[in-house]
């Protein structure tokens, strides 16, 4: 099983998003499951990284060139993969996955997640996405998105199979009751 986390690059002003970071990272491993993710190491992402680095996991990261003086970091990873650019990094992370999950993170985070969301939108994937939000940091966005189907712009079967979990154990096992590994 593959899992590619979007989160952020930077660490936020709450600790417990590191903290979730890490424990996402650890139990992805801890399952035997690979990481995917953005390379970066710093921020949510480098935590996430060197947890599951020390949970003696297996972590892939993509990162654009262009990111690599602000994201990289000196830990090492199990394989690092450089790319020309953003589009390049989302293809290479929804290829490799089998599932997504999202923590906080910011536009980077956003974009990704609108990727995958809306490449399932249109049938070109059915992988399974689960959002971990422990408190309130994506309640906005699922407000947003309530919003837009209310208003007839999504259909709710397009936003119904998001995985909304209070705890990274919860999203893990969401991902693994619908995933079809390859």
């Amino acid at each position: 099983m593959r899992v590619c986390v979007f989160c952020g690059a930077k660490s936020g002003r709450d600790e417990r998003w590191g903290l979730m970071a890490e424990a996402t990272g650890r139990a992805i491993a801890e399952r035997g499951w690979t990481l995917v993710y953005g390379g970066g190491g710093v921020g949510l992402m480098g935590r996430m990284a060197q947890a599951a680095m020390a949970a003696g996991g297996t972590v892939q990261g993509v990162i654009p060139r262009s990111l690599i003086r602000q994201e990289a970091g000196a830990f090492p990873i199990t394989q690092l993969d450089i790319v020309d650019t953003m589009a390049e990094r989302k293809t290479l992370m929804l290829e490799r996955a089998n599932a997504f999950i999202a923590l906080p993170g910011g536009l980077g985070t956003l974009d990704e997640l609108f990727e995958v969301l809306t490449l399932r939108q249109i049938g070109l994937h059915s992988k399974p996405v689960a959002l971990v939000d422990d408190g309130a940091y994506f309640q906005p966005l699922r407000r947003m998105l309530e919003a837009f189907t209310a208003e007839g712009f999504v259909l709710d079967a397009h936003v119904s199979y998001i995985g909304w979990h209070d705890t990274v154990e919860a999203a893990l096992d969401q991902l693994a009751a619908e995933s079809k590994p390859s």
